[in-house]
């Protein structure tokens, strides 16, 4: 489907720059908040919420959204369709493609039932 990227494996959680921990999370959509109002704004016939990875012990509001480098992620998940190594950093492009792609997928799965992501530690 693509590739995404998050920020750093870290031992303790630094806020907005910590990775998901492993383990497998169920998806929601989030309907409120600044976030969610700036995607109804650019994806107008698509946003039905952001996409909200619940329930990771001791973070809160992670989402799967655009973005190209770690300076991106907030704590949260970016979402590409293609990869590069740029000075020690992965970067991601394509990255609005991308998230309309897996968004439109993800919402239908959720209208018909719980969606779940697993992460896994390598």
């Amino acid at each position: 489907m693509g590739y995404g990227l998050e920020d750093a494996v870290r031992k303790t959680k630094i806020k907005g720059s910590t990775a998901i921990p492993p383990g497998k999370y169920r998806l929601g959509l989030n309907t409120y908040g600044a976030m969610n109002a700036r995607y109804k704004r650019k994806f107008p016939k698509i946003h039905r919420g952001m996409i909200e990875i619940m329930q990771i012990p001791n973070f809160k509001y992670v989402y799967i959204h655009i973005g190209n480098h770690i300076g991106d992620t907030s704590g949260c998940v970016l979402v590409g369709n293609k990869m590069a190594l740029v000075d020690g950093d992965y970067e991601i492009y394509q990255s609005k493609k991308a998230y309309v792609a897996l968004y439109e997928k993800l919402v239908e799965m959720m209208v018909n039932g719980e969606v779940f992501i697993e992460v896994i530690s390598k």
